[in-house]
């Protein structure tokens, strides 16, 4: 299941700070600036589309993430998610996001590979 995954992988999310996605408009802050919840996303796009280029279904785990410096609107952003380690169906990632004047936040994120089918069944079957 994970033995095309490699140490190294790398993959892009790419987003435009907008006024939909500051801090004011999420509710975390109130400045209209790049909202930490969005940049996180981002760094997550990233590491889901890595494993989906690969054909493998993920949910994440875990965010441990810091956000060093805020972006105005209009501000082209980016993430990269490398994969650091896998653990059978444990992937772990490096996530970093920049603008063009360098890094905005770094951390690290875990995904699990499910069967998306399994995955909602069992949900489905736990509902009480």
């Amino acid at each position: 299941m994970t033995e095309d995954l490699k140490p190294g992988m790398t993959n892009i999310a790419r987003r435009m700070v907008t006024d939909q996605n500051t801090a004011a408009a999420y509710g975390t802050g109130a400045l209209g600036v790049f909202s930490t919840p969005a940049m996180i996303s981002m760094m997550e796009e990233a590491a889901f589309l890595l494993l989906k280029k690969q054909g493998l279904s993920s949910v994440g785990t875990g965010v441990n993430i810091k956000h060093l410096r805020a972006c105005l609107p209009g501000t082209p952003v980016w993430a990269e998610a490398e994969i650091e380690s896998i653990d059978r169906r444990a992937v772990y990632f490096k996530v970093t996001a920049y603008d063009a004047q360098g890094e905005i936040g770094k951390g690290t994120h875990s995904r699990f590979i499910i069967d998306p089918e399994k995955f909602l069944q069992k949900l489905q079957n736990s509902k009480g």
